[in-house]
């Protein structure tokens, strides 16, 4: 248990939530971090916290007599909203979203720069982390196993919400005469807006990008930077070992590497995530299938227990609505559903049709919080990781979360109920770890650099300066505890939500003009496969 303690101490706190979210216990840990460590980082924290504190709060603050911080109910409103509006797309879009990342409709001769399946791996890459490990397991060990029903249904809500703005995401992108394009929020505000007579948009646009910018540099950067530097201090040594100190070391390798990989854009950055993600994604889900095959005869008790808490509470604090509020919380905070990062991905792909993307684009969801999050909370639920009263049948809850064997909580949790079945698992924790944080940091460098262009201009001289730029900050994550810097940048990811879900409310009968007209003309056979770069034939 002696790696899962050191893993804990330096990853628990800042990886409870997401990858990207900013929490309280965090808060706490970056304060203790300047505390022990006076000087830069200290005065660098004091600033940000007297000047940008009254913005986190704001953000991450909860509905006024709850604790359901209020922009995880906008997430879910907005997921709510677009799965009435478009006929619940996620279900019987579905079948047809396999077909088009299989490359069944995929014309190589049409604009964009990356394959269906490419654009969804890059999108998955910024949004799998170690949200998926460490949050799930503060969820579940908060919310009992019931959080884990309601974590799934808004992951599922969410697909509707992702399929709304990529499919905007293409449909506005800008496509230039070498063959690249630039997509995203700032595009279909500015050109949505000027197309149905609304005005702002071009406001909306700029404070999008301005939070896209931030959000890239910290949550999406030095926090990743961070982590994945603990966790190579952890599994050499800890406190013996040569990296202990030596953030810089870790920082400049990750810079060079993904250095390497940005700079030579979404194709270079696809090439990646399409192996990366993958790899570890099949990596995390079979060793999950593992233990729980290991523990078959607990499966039915497991799900039993999943659908019970979601509708009794089993007794755990905050009962149903404790267990609701931390399935929510989870899946918006993990999958990114209305954020708007992941139309920029979307929709560099190369397709004549914006429905397409927006099709394929359901799936993230669905990968990342229906099946990743699900089998984490799944496995912990199975490995008797949380302590039960033999008498009553109830889980025993102290101090507001589930009482566990060590009093562990968080990535902690997640791996002792890993290491129930396979004693050999931190390391992969560690592998996991690293890769989640460096695919995640090549995803938010495009989304960083295309709110730099769009507020700068195109060019290949300002695109090198952003990179180089991003790779700087990559070495500050890795060697400082810049904790007030970083909550404020994961303030401004989730403000990101905040513009781009009114422009999607604005702008959804132009989505649903374009899916209208798009299944119309695929059911009647005028859209024709098109597979193997054979021309469909007529």
């Amino acid at each position: 248990m002696s790696f899962f303690r050191r893993a804990a101490r330096t990853t628990l706190l800042a990886a409870a939530l997401a990858p990207t979210c900013a929490t309280a216990a965090r808060a706490q840990e970056a304060a203790d971090a300047a505390e022990a460590a006076p000087g830069i980082d200290q005065m660098v924290n004091d600033v940000f916290t007297s000047s940008t504190g009254w913005f986190v709060s704001l953000i991450f603050s909860n509905v006024p007599g709850t604790n359901f911080p209020w922009i995880v109910g906008w997430l879910v409103v907005a997921a709510v909203v677009f799965t009435v509006y478009f006929r619940g797309i996620q279900l019987w879009g579905f079948g047809h979203a396999i077909r088009l990342v299989k490359g069944d409709y995929s014309n190589p001769k049409d604009s964009g720069e990356v394959s269906h399946f490419q654009a969804l791996a890059t999108a998955l890459s910024g949004t799998v982390g170690l949200g998926n490990i460490a949050g799930v397991a503060v969820a579940v060990g908060i919310g009992g196993p019931g959080a884990t029903f309601w974590m799934i249904l808004a992951g599922v809500l969410g697909m509707a919400t992702k399929f709304t703005e990529c499919t905007l995401g293409v449909k506005y992108r800008n496509e230039y005469p070498d063959g690249t394009v630039s997509g995203g929020p700032m595009y279909y505000m500015r050109k949505g807006f000027a197309e149905r007579g609304i005005s702002g948009g071009s406001i909306m646009a700029i404070v999008f990008c301005i939070f896209t910018l931030g959000g890239s540099i910290g949550g999406g950067n030095m926090f990743q930077a961070n982590q994945a530097h603990a966790q190579l201090v952890n599994v050499t040594g800890g406190a013996d070992s040569f990296l202990d100190g030596r953030g810089w070391i870790t920082g400049l390798i990750l810079a060079a590497v993904v250095f390497l990989v940005i700079v030579g854009g979404i194709k270079s950055i696809a090439q990646v995530t399409e192996k990366v993600v993958p790899f570890m994604g099949i990596l995390y889900v079979a060793t999950a299938l593992i233990i729980i095959l290991i523990n078959y005869q607990q499966i039915g008790w497991a799900i039993g227990q999943i659908f019970a808490g979601a509708f009794t509470g089993l007794g755990v604090a905050g009962g149903i609505v404790g267990a609701l509020i931390q399935g929510f919380r989870r899946a918006a905070f993990s999958n990114e559903a209305g954020v708007g990062s992941a139309a920029i991905a979307h929709s560099a792909v190369r397709t004549k049709e914006p429905t397409t993307e927006g099709v394929v684009a359901l799936l993230e969801p669905f990968i990342d919080t229906v099946v990743i999050c699900t089998m984490t909370a799944l496995v912990i639920v199975i490995s008797g990781a949380l302590q039960v009263d033999p008498e009553t049948g109830l889980y025993v809850v102290q101090d507001g979360k589930i009482a566990t064997e060590g009093g562990v909580t968080g990535v902690e949790l997640t791996s002792a109920a890993f290491a129930t079945g396979l004693t050999w698992f931190p390391y992969i924790l560690a592998v996991a770890v690293v890769l989640f944080a460096f695919s995640t940091m090549i995803s938010w460098s495009y989304y960083g650099l295309k709110a730099w262009t769009y507020l700068v201009g195109e060019g290949k001289v300002r695109e090198l300066v952003y990179k180089v730029a991003f790779c700087v900050f990559t070495v500050i994550g890795a060697a400082a505890q810049l904790g007030a810097v970083i909550d404020f940048s994961d303030a401004m990811i989730f403000a990101m939500a905040v513009v781009n879900i009114i422009a999607l409310y604005l702008l959804m009968p132009i989505v649903k003009a374009e899916v209208t007209s798009y299944f119309e003309r695929l059911r009647s056979g005028e859209i024709k496969r098109f597979k193997g770069g054979v021309q469909p034939a007529e």
